[in-house]
C-alpha cells in the first residue's frame, strides 16, 4: 500500500516574523506550489535520493550552479530529521510503533528558498505520511509544535510556528501566539477565516533571490533575546498590524489590508537588513498601485492588487526585474 501525502506553499499576509516572538500573524496556504511524499511498505527502511540530494555533478561549474541555486543542503536531512522526531514524539506520549520498515521518495515545486516554506512543507507531508502508515493520530493544535521542533531541535533552524500551523489548517488561519497560552499549552490560539473575505492577492518572487530563512532571522533573535527596545517595540507593532487585519476583515473592510501591508514591510526594514534586490521588488509592485510585503524571510512578495489593469501592470514591470507574478490558489 502506497501512502501518498502533500503540503503546500504559504504566504505570511500579516504580522510576519513576529510569529517567532510571541506575536501574531494572518497566512494563506498557497496550492500553486507543493511539498509530495510518497511511501510505502520495504524490508529495510530507505529513502531515496532526488535531484537536490545527488553529489554526482557534470563538471566544477555544474556544481557551483547547483549550490547557488541550491544551496548546500538537500531535502534529506529533512526526512531524516521528521523520522526522527516522529520516532521522539511517540516515545514521549507512549506510543508503540508497530515493527515495520519502508521506503520514502519525496517531489517539491515550491521555490526553493525564497520564503514560502518549501522546507517545513516537506517535513509537514512526511509527518502526514508517517501518521498514515503507524495509525497514529497527532491533534492539529500540537502538531504545527512538533513540526518546528524537527528544525529548531534536529536541525538548529531558527524558526517561529506560523508556517506549520497554516500547512496543517490549510486555508486561510489568524494566528495568536499567545506567550502564556504557548507555553501552557505548547500551541497558539488559531482562527480560521473565509478566503471568500479576502481582496485580489498577488504573490511574486525572485528564483535568484533565494536565502536559508533561519540565517536571516538569526540576528533579530540574538537582539530580541539581548532585551533591544527597537526590536521589542516594532515586533509589537507588526504582531499589531495582524490583529487589526484580522478585525478588518471579519468586518468586511478588507480595503484597509493594503496599508497594512505596507506598514509591516517598511517596519520590517526597520530592524532588518533588506537587500537591494528585495526592495526593487517591493518599490516595484507600489508603483504599480499594488501594496506589497515580504511573504515569508525574502525573496518573495505577497500583496493586494485592486483590478486586473493593475494585475497587468505588475506582471510586466515585475517581470523587467525577472520576478514571476501568480495570483495564489488558496481553496
Amino acid at each position: 500500500m502506497i501512502f501518498d501525502t502533500r503540503a503546500f506553499a504559504r504566504a505570511g499576509l500579516l504580522g510576519n516574523p513576529s510569529d517567532g516572538y510571541f506575536g501574531k500573524t494572518i497566512s494563506i496556504c498557497v496550492r500553486n506550489f507543493g511539498a509530495h511524499v510518497s511511501l510505502y511498505h520495504s524490508p529495510e527502511l530507505r529513502i531515496e535520493p532526488q535531484e537536490v540530494d545527488r553529489n554526482v555533478f557534470k563538471s566544477i561549474f555544474d556544481l557551483a550552479e547547483k549550490v547557488d541555486l541550491h544551496g548546500y543542503y538537500g531535502g534529506d536531512r529533512l526526512i531524516k530529521a521528521s523520522i526522527r522526531k516522529f520516532l521522539d514524539h511517540c516515545e514521549e506520549n507512549g506510543i508503540r510503533l508497530e515493527n515495520k520498515n519502508f521506503s520514502v521518495r519525496y517531489h517539491s515545486s515550491i521555490p526553493r528558498q525564497v520564503g514560502l516554506a518549501g522546507s517545513s512543507a516537506i517535513i509537514t507531508a512526511m509527518f502526514r505520511a508517517l501518521m498514515a502508515f503507524y495509525d497514529v493520530e497527532i491533534p492539529d493544535e500540537i502538531l504545527p509544535t512538533v513540526i518546528l521542533n524537527v528544525e529548531r531541535e534536529e536541525l538548529g533552524i531558527n524558526a517561529g510556528l506560523q508556517d506549520r500551523v497554516i500547512q496543517v489548517y490549510e486555508g486561510c488561519i489568524y494566528m495568536d501566539f499567545d506567550a502564556g497560552t504557548v507555553k501552557a499549552k505548547n500551541h497558539g490560539i488559531y482562527k480560521r477565516i473565509d478566503p471568500k473575505l479576502l481582496p485580489n492577492l498577488f504573490i511574486a518572487y525572485k528564483t535568484d533571490l533565494g536565502k536559508v530563512s533561519g540565517q536571516v532571522l538569526n540576528d533579530i533573535r540574538i537582539r530580541f533575546e539581548k532585551g533591544e527596545k527597537l526590536v521589542i517595540d516594532t515586533l509589537d507593532r507588526i504582531a499589531a498590524l495582524a490583529e487589526e487585519g484580522w478585525e478588518a476583515i471579519e468586518s468586511g473592510r478588507p480595503d484597509k489590508l493594503p496599508a497594512l501591508m505596507n506598514e509591516n514591510f517598511d517596519l520590517r526594514s526597520r530592524i532588518m537588513k533588506i537587500s537591494d534586490s528585495n526592495k526593487e521588488m517591493v518599490r516595484a509592485a507600489r508603483q504599480c498601485g499594488a501594496s506589497a510585503k515580504f511573504a515569508g524571510s525574502g525573496g518573495s512578495i505577497i500583496g493586494v492588487y485592486e483590478n486586473n489593469e493593475i494585475l497587468n501592470r505588475l506582471v510586466v514591470e515585475l517581470g523587467k526585474i525577472n520576478a514571476r507574478v501568480i495570483k495564489p490558489y488558496i481553496i
